[in-house]
């Protein structure tokens, strides 16, 4: 009889489970949530339509941001280098050589790569 209670016991979970997932209230929220987003994109869309000035300042500081972002990226990029190359500084010359040349080999594939995926 105990087998039985256990073999049941994944079977009553699963179901629980799903009962839970679809519970009305949580589609009714979700559903109620996806059309207030879609009604205040249309409001958002339509006062940018209304007023070209306040669009394209928007777009001028969504451009700003990401310059921002790419000027933050390179600053962390060049720490990074710096810091290679002082921990470079620090090796033996002939460990330094090899690392050295395997290091850039990596860099230069991983460079490739960026390019490839960005054209």
């Amino acid at each position: 009889m105990g087998d039985d209670d256990s073999a049941g016991e994944p079977i009553d979970v699963l179901l629980r489970s799903t009962r839970d997932l679809l519970r009305p209230e949580e589609l009714v929220r979700e559903a109620t949530r996806d059309l207030v987003k879609d009604e205040i994109r249309r409001h958002l869309e339509k006062t940018l339509h209304d007023d070209p000035q306040l669009g394209e300042d928007l777009r001028a500081a969504v451009r700003d941001l990401l310059a921002a972002r790419a000027s933050e990226y390179a600053a962390i990029l060049r720490i990074g280098t710096s810091t290679a190359r002082l921990g470079l500084s620090a090796l033996p010359p002939e460990i330094r050589k090899e690392l050295t040349r395997n290091l850039v080999n990596l860099v230069s594939k991983e460079l490739g790569q960026i390019v490839e995926r960005s054209l």
